[in-house]
């Protein structure tokens, strides 16, 4: 079975998570921020994982934290989840509508950490979240996923189906990358043999 369950805890979040890659999209989520809540349910419903995330933050300074922790916890999760890769298409890519929002997402998992974040989200705030800690949360991912993400919003001008859009298209990318190629499951998908 290839899930994880992370245990994070710091002196600015205390995190719970866990993982089923091949799950059907079950979540329950409790990040202490609505807005994140959200976007994590919908990851999860559009990657057909199953995710569990708890998380004490500290969100009476702001949401910082709580959001860049579980970005590194989720990254951790699938690095543990997938182990040496055995068998995954590795790469995954989605254009996806969202409204007027349309949003291009790209993985490749490759080992290494990279983020490519082209998103131009025209307001600072949606409700009381911070678009900027979007940029913060998929840093925090790839660092511990080690993956290649890139992410660029094509056209939009609703900041919350921007950020929706690219959960979502990144969790449709991510589930196109994890699946099993089941002709070559038992292969890594790298000419040097390792990922």
């Amino acid at each position: 079975m290839r899930t994880a369950v992370v245990c994070r805890k710091t002196a600015e979040t205390d995190i719970f998570l866990s993982l089923d890659l091949d799950g059907s999209g079950k979540s329950t989520i409790q990040s202490g921020c609505g807005f994140l809540d959200h976007m994590l349910t919908l990851f999860a419903s559009h990657g057909r994982f199953d995710l569990m995330v708890t998380c004490n933050g500290d969100t009476q300074v702001d949401y910082h934290h709580t959001v860049e922790d579980i970005g590194i916890a989720l990254g951790q999760a699938f690095a543990q989840a997938l182990g040496d890769k055995r068998g995954i298409q590795r790469y995954g890519d989605r254009i996806l509508a969202m409204d007027e929002a349309l949003i291009l997402s790209s993985v490749d998992f490759s080992g290494r950490a990279f983020l490519g974040y082209r998103m131009k989200i025209p307001t600072e705030k949606v409700g009381d979240f911070d678009t900027e800690l979007c940029q913060e949360f998929w840093y925090g991912f790839v660092r511990k996923a080690e993956c290649s993400l890139h992410l660029q919003m094509l056209s939009g001008s609703n900041s919350h189906h921007i950020i929706e859009g690219a959960f979502k298209s990144a969790a449709r990318s991510l589930r196109q990358a994890v699946q099993i190629d089941g002709q070559f499951a038992h292969e890594i998908p790298s000419t040097k043999g390792v990922l």
